[in-house]
C-alpha cells in the first residue's frame, strides 16, 4: 500500500490516505508512458503546411535558350527551384502527424503515471481547496503553503470557477477535471495534487475517473 498525504490549505499534515498500487494497474508501465506522450504531443502539431513544388508553380516548361553557344550559364525552365519564383525542391505537403491510443491504452497509462507520482512521494490530496471569490495570491499562497510552488497539476471532481480563475495567471499551476486528465499532464508536472471529491472519483473507479457510464 501506498500511502497519499492529505493536507490542509496551511500545509500541515492532516491525514494520509492508501492506495494500492494494484488499482492503478499494479506497476509503472514505462514504454506505455512513453507511447502516450509521444502520441499526445504528435496530436498538438499542425500539419497544414504547404508550399508549392516546381509542378505546381505557373510558367511555361520550355528551355530558356539554348544549353550551348550563349555565353550564359546552362538554365532549364523558369519553373527551376534555383529560380526567382520557382517551386522548392522538397516542398511540404500537408500531413497528418496524429497517432492514435484506444482508450484501454490512455487510461492505463494516466493510471501508470499517478502511480508513478504516488511512488515518488510526489502526490498528495488538498482540503479545502475553496475560494469565495478569485484571487491569484491567495492561490499562490496555497502553493508556497504547501510547496508545490515549483509546479503542480490539480485535479478537481466538477468545475469550480473562482479556483480556475486564480490558477490560470500562475505560470506553474494546472487546473483539470479529474475525467480530462491524460499522462503528459501528470508527468510534466512536479507535484500532482487532488481534491478530495476527486480523489475520492478516482479510487472509486480507476478506469472511468468520473466519467459518465456511457463515456
Amino acid at each position: 500500500m501506498i500511502d497519499i498525504p492529505v493536507l490542509d490549505t496551511k500545509g500541515k499534515k492532516v491525514g494520509s490516505e492508501q492506495v494500492d498500487p494494484e488499482q492503478l494497474g499494479g506497476r509503472v508501465r514505462f514504454s506505455l508512458l512513453k507511447q502516450a506522450v509521444v502520441a499526445y504531443r504528435a496530436n498538438q502539431r499542425q500539419g497544414t503546411v504547404m508550399t508549392k513544388s516546381r509542378g505546381m508553380v505557373q510558367g511555361s516548361a520550355r528551355k530558356l535558350y539554348r544549353q550551348k553557344g550563349t555565353g550564359r550559364a546552362r538554365a532549364g525552365n523558369l519553373r527551376t527551384p534555383v529560380r526567382r519564383g520557382g517551386g522548392r525542391t522538397f516542398a511540404k505537403v500537408n500531413r497528418d502527424f496524429s497517432q492514435k491510443l484506444n482508450r484501454k491504452m490512455r487510461r492505463l497509462a494516466r493510471n501508470s503515471a499517478i502511480l508513478a507520482k504516488a511512488m515518488s512521494g510526489s502526490a498528495l490530496i488538498l482540503n479545502g481547496l475553496k475560494l469565495d471569490a478569485p484571487k491569484t495570491s491567495e492561490m499562490a499562497k496555497i502553493m508556497r503553503a504547501t510547496q508545490t510552488n515549483a509546479g503542480a497539476l490539480i485535479a478537481l471532481a466538477s468545475a469550480d470557477p473562482n479556483l480556475q480563475k486564480s490558477g490560470r495567471n500562475i505560470p506553474a499551476l494546472d487546473m483539470k477535471l479529474i475525467q480530462d486528465v491524460n499522462a503528459y499532464d501528470i508527468l510534466r508536472a512536479r507535484h500532482l495534487v487532488f481534491t478530495p471529491e476527486a480523489f475520492k472519483a478516482l479510487m472509486g473507479d480507476p478506469l472511468k475517473a468520473g466519467r459518465s457510464a456511457e463515456a
